[in-house]
């Protein structure tokens, strides 16, 4: 059956005739009217690279740079009338700053956040929410040397592959200040799903170099912040945390690095995120977790391990519970089947790679192809692993609140099929509702 589709070549003599017709449209017209008869790309042919911004509906634009004048966020489709200040975003931006002990960054930044807009009165108003944290303790000239040579294994020559121009002080975006808008639009996240659905998202450090913390060490039922904050390399178990410690300090006095793994659990998540096929639960996770810096590993559930079991092995098998909830008795698949969430702790570990950046000398080439010996200065992290429990945490709630909203919308605006389903949010009596 012959095609309907024409398989001739477009004519060019139809462009020129285009282009004719343009010129003399343009020369006819008078100087305060002009026509532009340009043919246009389909909006889906259009390519969108920008790369800074997150969500669908939850939407997260972070902005700035490590020696600019300061970093921060925009966050489009934040809820309405939802209680919203500083101090709300001010605790996990505490936890990611620099200078917090030995073992982190010195570099001194009190990274207090300024709420510009999207709050009035103490109230979210449900327009964008724009949050500033100034940089005050900037050291432009300890990247001389790395403006004209490329640091091994950093963003330097990358950028310069893909920009042809770079920011040299602090590395631009690439640095880990560029976190700060994630973690602060992460707390407002984290704020929402506890709110709504009582959901409870912990990081921990689980593996400092060659010290790894055993997995039945740490109960996820009952795990608790202050465990996790009750010391500086942020692992709860007191024996391990003090191994970790040490491993950290014996590379940062000779000027090199090492790298780690972080934990996160989710509790109490709503069942029914994250959607067929490429919008699975744990591909988004992936995504933004993997999009942190330094990171170089992620596992959920079972993760590799689960390899070297069978089929019979591997399964969780179901039972209902003294509420009538289908359960899970056991948890390999991490809290996600099929790439929606079904109720059970979520949980994933995400590997961590040594800090760039090292005061130790190594072979590199300049921007001008000249192979050298570099000495980096700066102020970096001997291991990023305890300022970015933090972060894991933020990003994994920016996925959940975005998910949140689309099951929302998707499957809970008209009356749920009770037999399978569970509502969203409760069942008012009519005395309740408020009009």
């Amino acid at each position: 059956m012959a095609s309907s589709l024409s398989t001739k070549p477009f004519s060019t003599d139809a462009l020129s005739a285009f282009a004719s017709l343009n010129s003399d449209l343009r020369s006819l017209s008078p100087g305060y009217l002009r026509l532009s008869l340009r043919p246009r790309l389909p909006k889906r042919l259009q390519i969108q690279a920008a790369g800074s911004t997150y969500g669908n509906h939850f939407r997260v634009t972070t902005y700035g740079e490590s020696h600019g004048g300061g970093v921060g966020c925009v966050i489009d489709g934040c809820p309405p009338r939802i209680p919203l200040s500083e101090a709300d975003m001010q605790v996990d931006l505490d936890r990611r700053r620099p200078g917090q002990s030995r073992i982190t960054t010195p570099r001194k930044e009190t990274d207090t956040c300024k709420i510009f807009s999207g709050v009035y009165e103490g109230l979210t108003t449900g327009t964008p929410i724009h949050v500033f944290v100034p940089n005050t303790d900037q050291r432009g000239n300890d990247y001389n040397e790395m403006s004209l040579a490329y640091r091994p294994s950093h963003a330097d020559a990358t950028y310069d592959m893909k920009y042809g121009v770079r920011s040299v002080q602090g590395g631009g975006r690439s640095s880990a200040r560029e976190t700060i808008g994630r973690v602060a639009s992460g707390a407002i996240a984290k704020k929402i799903l506890k709110d709504f659905s009582g959901t409870e998202i912990l990081a921990y450090v689980s593996q400092v170099h060659k010290v790894v913390l055993p997995e039945d060490i740490i109960d996820h039922d009952t795990l608790m912040l202050h465990q996790i904050e009750s010391n500086i390399v942020r692992c709860p178990d007191p024996e391990y945390a003090e191994k970790m410690i040490a491993a950290i300090d014996a590379v940062r006095v000779r000027g090199d690095s090492i790298g780690g793994v972080v934990t996160c659990i989710v509790r109490n998540c709503p069942r029914g995120l994250g959607s067929p096929v490429f919008d699975k639960l744990e591909a988004e996770l992936a995504k933004a977790v993997m999009s942190l810096p330094a990171t170089k590993g992620f596992q959920f559930g079972s993760g590799f391990a689960g390899t070297f079991l069978t089929g019979s092995e591997h399964n969780d098998e179901f039972y209902i519970d003294e509420h009538g909830r289908t359960r899970t008795r056991t948890n390999r698949s991490g809290g996600i089947q099929g790439g929606i969430s079904n109720g059970e702790i979520i949980n994933m570990r995400v590997a961590f790679k040594p800090t760039a950046t090292i005061t130790k000398k190594q072979h590199t080439v300049t921007r001008d192809k000249k192979e050298i010996e570099l000495l980096a200065r700066g102020r970096h992290d001997p291991c990023v692993v305890p300022r970015a429990v933090p972060m894991v945490e933020a990003v994994v709630a920016l996925v959940l609140v975005d998910q949140l909203m689309a099951q929302y919308a998707q499957c809970n605006l008209f009356p749920v099929n009770s037999d399978l389903q569970e509502p969203l949010v409760p069942v008012l009596e009519s005395e309740e509702v408020l009009f």
